[in-house]
Formats: C-alpha cells, sequence, structure tokens
C-alpha cells in the first residue's frame, strides 16, 4: 500500500529481457527509510514492484510481467527514463495522499497543459470504462502521483499542478501525448462491487 507522495525521482538504468517480461534497474539513492530490503514493494511510476535484486547506491532491479507490461506504460522505459517512487507505507507514515495500491487500471493519456496562475492545469484521458470511477474533488493516481479531480468531461478530467508537484516528481517531464499509468481511487471500486452485488 502507498500514498501517492512521490519520495524521489530515480534513473532507468537497464531494461533487460527476461522470459515474457523485462527486468527494470533503477537507481534511487534518493529514497529515504534505509537501504532497500531484498523483496520490498516499490511503486515505480505507480506500479507496485518488488526489489528482485539490490546493487551499491540505491539501485535495485524489479521484474516486470508480460501482464504488467500489457496493463501499464513500463513497457516504455529505456535506460535514462526518470521515474518516480515510493517506498510502501508503515505504521509511521504520514497518508498524505490517499490510499493507492500500486495495481494500475489502465494506461491514459496527458491530453494538455497550460499555466494557471502560478501553477499548471492539466487534462488527462482515462481508458473507456474508468470514467465512472473519478469524480470532481475525488482523488487518483497519475504516474504515482496522489491527485486532486477539479473537473470531469466524459472520459477526461482535469487537475492542478503546483510547482513542488512538477518538480518533485515526473510529470514536469510530460507533455501532450504522453501515456500515463492510472489508478482510480479504491473506494470507488469497492463501492461498485458492493452495489453490483446487492443489485
Amino acid at each position: 500500500m502507498f500514498t501517492g507522495i512521490v519520495e524521489t525521482v530515480g534513473t532507468v538504468e537497464r531494461v533487460d529481457a527476461a522470459g515474457d517480461g523485462v527486468r527494470i534497474e533503477v537507481a534511487a539513492a534518493g529514497l529515504g527509510g534505509g537501504p532497500l530490503v531484498l523483496g520490498e514493494s516499490v511503486a515505480v511510476d505507480g506500479v507496485c514492484l518488488t526489489a528482485a535484486a539490490l546493487g551499491e547506491g540505491g539501485i535495485f532491479a524489479a521484474d516486470a510481467s508480460d501482464e504488467t507490461l500489457r496493463c501499464t506504460a513500463l513497457g516504455r522505459l529505456r535506460p535514462g527514463s526518470r521515474v518516480n517512487l515510493e517506498r510502501a507505507v508503515t505504521p509511521e507514515t504520514r497518508l498524505g495522499g490517499h490510499f493507492v495500491t500500486g495495481h494500475v487500471d489502465g494506461v491514459g493519456e496527458v491530453v494538455a497543459r497550460e499555466r494557471a496562475g502560478g501553477s499548471e492545469r492539466w487534462r488527462f484521458r482515462v481508458p473507456q470504462g474508468l470514467e465512472g470511477y473519478v469524480a470532481v474533488k475525488g482523488s487518483v493516481a497519475v504516474a504515482g502521483v496522489s491527485l486532486t479531480v477539479n473537473a470531469v468531461d466524459g472520459r477526461e478530467f482535469e487537475v492542478n499542478l503546483i510547482p513542488h508537484t512538477l518538480e518533485a516528481t515526473n510529470l514536469g517531464d510530460r507533455s501532450a501525448g504522453d501515456p500515463v499509468n492510472i489508478e482510480v481511487d479504491l473506494v470507488a471500486r469497492y463501492v461498485e462491487r458492493l452495489l453490483s452485488v446487492r443489485g
């Protein structure tokens, strides 16, 4: 479980084929909380991955299966790609964002970004079928970043990104047309399931 509050932006060092999936090696020197532990969960651009190997200087490797590559944007990573990183929550973690599982619901798209006073207004499009889970003033995780929804129009929604978010995450690297991992609010998924069971 994560919060969507990115701890640091790491850099992809290598991407190697591993069976039907890939092994991704990430330099993550800025992660706090002490050294990573083998088997620890790390959100990489919002995708929960397991640290399968550890190297010096905060480098870790994680395996992404073919299913993960099919359902997320991780297959587009290349050496030099910058990725948002967050370690799993602990009982002492401040829950500054919202509950994020790291189980991406689909790959969305940046539609537009424009200046809006001291911040930027961004518009994203979610894949078909996810629009019902996005609500005004609700939460959504984009590339692992917890964001508050300001407006919804069909499959598109708007958020405002403050300068700190643009500097502390890799969202500032994105432009219109870029793919982004989308995870809708956990509560919305459970509410839908409960209502469907009750008819």
